[in-house]
């Protein structure tokens, strides 16, 4: 058994899954391998996720520690920046992985 945050997981990769599965938050993390991005700006880049999931899905990684939320608020109008934290960055390797796969079979099995 793997405890992680008060939460328990059957086995390693669950425990992987449990904070980068479901359809949106790999596609979160890629996007933020690049840098800091705000929240339009990571709406621009995947157009087809809706408010509510982008917000809850950032809050959840917020909360797991990957993602690191900063607001800025020294002057109007306020500005809010999401990034990868430390911990998210030891993730880069496996959402490369990821990517890297989606290219490969857009590649050799997409004709």
């Amino acid at each position: 058994m793997h405890t992680f945050k008060g939460k328990e997981y059957p086995c390693c990769a669950s425990l992987t899954m449990g904070i980068i599965g479901g359809k949106w938050k790999t596609v979160i993390l890629y996007h933020l391998i690049k840098g800091p991005l705000r929240y339009n700006e990571l709406r621009k880049e995947m157009p087809t996720v809706t408010e509510r999931t982008l917000s809850l899905q950032l809050k959840t990684l917020e909360n797991d520690g990957v993602v690191k939320r900063k607001v800025y608020t020294s002057k109007p109008p306020l500005k809010v920046e999401y990034s990868l934290t430390d911990f998210g960055k030891t993730l880069i390797p496996v959402i490369q992985s990821i990517a890297d796969w989606g290219d490969y079979v857009v590649e050799k099995y997409s004709k």
